[in-house]
């Protein structure tokens, strides 16, 4: 927060293989950490889970969104989310998290993607989740190979256009470590890059581990644009 975070996540699991993870292992390890956060900081606290019960939980415990890199395979999910009244985070994700998938096929990667969220997020709709508390992220790494997560990187213009908030989350992912030959410790400079790339094309929300940096480069761009769209205001009499 004093780097200048908007939003603190909060997950138990990660999504790549390994040990299995408990649906009680995954509750004592997010719903205590979720309850300390909010009792320190003054801050939105999202809830990284593909379980509708530890959502359900950690609504509860003062988080406010749920940040799903399921798609919403449970199918509970989106009615405790509506209940809660909580934003709800859609990602495009192939198969499911945890299951290996080295060699994903797409006839069109954006069009697939922009397919999937879509629908997605016309399905939280329909359970009376309004569209501003309704985000969208393309999954950059899951289920893709690093050339299409290249791909959809450049490709944020259109989902953007999907009318929904465009969440970012590229910082350290694989892809760019695949694109520049970098390791995970090394990939700092290459993710802000892909920050000020996806904010110029429309992402609104950006998952960070260079806080610092990241908040000053999307400071920057917002100042950047906002005159920029002044000054076609002024040139068009408006």
């Amino acid at each position: 927060m004093a780097e200048g975070a908007d939003l603190l996540d909060v997950g138990g699991v990660k999504a790549g293989p390994g040990p299995e993870v408990t649906e009680d292992e995954e509750l004592d390890r997010v719903i205590p950490a979720v309850e300390a956060v909010r009792s320190r900081f003054d801050v939105p606290i999202s809830v990284d889970t593909w379980r509708a019960s530890v959502a359900e939980a950690a609504f509860a415990a003062g988080a406010c969104v749920g940040n799903d890199i399921s798609g919403f395979a449970d199918p509970e999910y989106l009615t405790v989310a509506a209940k809660a009244q909580a934003t709800v985070v859609a990602t495009h994700i192939r198969l499911a998290p945890r299951v290996p998938d080295p060699e994903p096929h797409y006839d069109d990667v954006v069009v697939t993607v922009c397919e999937f969220l879509r629908e997605r997020a016309r399905s939280a709709e329909e359970l009376g989740i309004p569209p501003e508390r309704i985000v969208i992220d393309a999954g950059l790494d899951l289920g893709k190979t690093w050339e299409q997560s290249v791909v959809l990187l450049h490709a944020s213009d259109r989902l953007a256009a999907l009318g929904y908030p465009l969440l970012l989350s590229a910082s350290n992912k694989t892809f760019l470590g695949r694109l520049l030959d970098l390791e995970v410790g090394d990939r700092r400079e290459a993710s802000v890059a892909a920050t000020a790339l996806g904010v110029t094309r429309g992402c609104r929300i950006v998952r960070a581990h260079d806080v610092r940096g990241t908040r000053r480069v999307c400071d920057v761009l917002a100042a950047v644009l906002e005159a920029g769209s002044e000054g076609k205001s002024e040139g068009n009499g408006v």
